[in-house]
Formats: structure tokens, C-alpha cells, sequence
């Protein structure tokens, strides 16, 4: 299972920003969808990165931080693109 943390940023970093102690890089190995307005089909994302904060995750995308749902199976549901700021999607969380 591999892991990878956005470059440029320590998990302390992310923790300290989050204030969630418990956020952590998460498996690349997994399922992970966002939803798209107005259809039934979601379309899939090849993450270069999830970040996890409780039942929440952040995943980095073509550059793009994606806000989703981890699920009990593992898989991520996402809802909204957050942009390329690392920092203002945490803020958002």
C-alpha cells in the first residue's frame, strides 16, 4: 500500500493547519469518485494523494484537492473540487 504526502508538506504541517492530530496520508490503493451535478454516473479520479481527517479525506488530483466521504469499504466519494491550495482546502474542511 502506498502513501504519498503533497510535496513540499510534512504531516505535522498538515496537523498543525487541520488542528486534527489524528489527520494521516492514506493508500493510494482504493476506489475514489466525484460526483458530477446533474448525472448519474461519477466519474473516477487517479489520486496522487488522500489526506485523511476522521471520515473525511482530501484527495489531490490532476492538481485539483477533491473533498469527499471515506467509506467503511475504503472508497472515497467526492463532492467538490476545493482547487490547487493545499491550504484553503484544509481551511475548508
Amino acid at each position: 500500500m502506498t502513501s504519498y504526502l503533497p510535496a513540499g508538506w510534512t504531516i505535522e504541517q498538515i496537523r498543525t493547519l487541520s488542528q486534527d492530530r489524528s489527520a494521516t496520508p492514506l493508500s493510494l490503493d482504493r476506489l475514489v469518485v466525484v460526483e458530477q451535478p446533474g448525472q448519474n454516473e461519477y466519474m473516477t479520479l487517479r489520486p496522487e494523494a488522500v489526506l485523511g481527517f476522521h471520515d473525511l479525506c482530501l484527495v489531490l488530483d490532476d492538481g485539483e484537492w477533491y473533498m469527499g466521504q471515506l467509506g467503511t469499504d475504503g472508497s472515497v466519494v467526492c463532492w467538490a473540487s476545493y482547487g490547487p491550495d493545499l491550504a484553503e482546502a484544509i481551511r475548508n474542511l
